[in-house]
């Protein structure tokens, strides 16, 4: 039997978990507002600036933000009398926190990268490769639309908590 963590440790993981939460939360909105300025420009350097803050967030509070919700709820999970398969929803949670992962600290980290470089190529910016620079575009919008979609799904899970305890329900 594993020790529980006292009041006091839950309720300081608890805040650490949803403030870090928030902050990817956060980051996906930023995320979208700027793709979308990148998106809507004419002006080869406000591209290029756009995707620089885009990296930014990519290689920090992106990568901070999922470790630190990550870490927080396992603590939280295997410390608490919630554990980590016992409830569907925290199931669903696990699942969608992987996606979060793959997209989030691998995909925005890429297209990012991939975008930056097409944007402040020497030849001419995103208008001489203009066909990779729309795909790389694309599949970050894909992406940070799957990153809030998963990210609003896992608080709603967290609020509502559907379904109860596995097994103990009437099949």
């Amino acid at each position: 039997m594993t020790k529980k963590l006292s009041m006091l440790w839950k309720k300081l993981v608890l805040m650490l978990h949803i403030a870090f939460s928030g902050i990817m939360l956060g980051s996906a909105a930023i995320f979208l507002i700027v793709s979308l300025t990148a998106a809507t420009t004419d002006d080869p350097a406000m591209v290029e600036a756009c995707y620089r803050v885009l990296r930014v967030l990519a290689t920090s509070s992106v990568r901070a933000s999922t470790i630190g919700t990550v870490v927080t709820g396992i603590v939280l999970s295997v410390g608490t009398h919630w554990g980590l398969v016992k409830y569907d929803w925290l199931i669903a949670k696990q699942v969608l926190t992987l996606v979060t992962i793959v997209v989030g600290f691998v995909g925005m980290n890429v297209w990012t990268l991939r975008g930056l470089e097409l944007a402040s190529g020497g030849s001419g910016g995103p208008a001489a490769d203009a066909g990779a620079f729309v795909v790389n575009e694309t599949y970050l919008f894909i992406g940070i639309g799957l990153q809030l979609v998963s990210l609003v799904a896992m608080f709603a899970l967290s609020v509502y908590k559907p379904r109860g305890k596995r097994g103990a329900r009437a099949v």
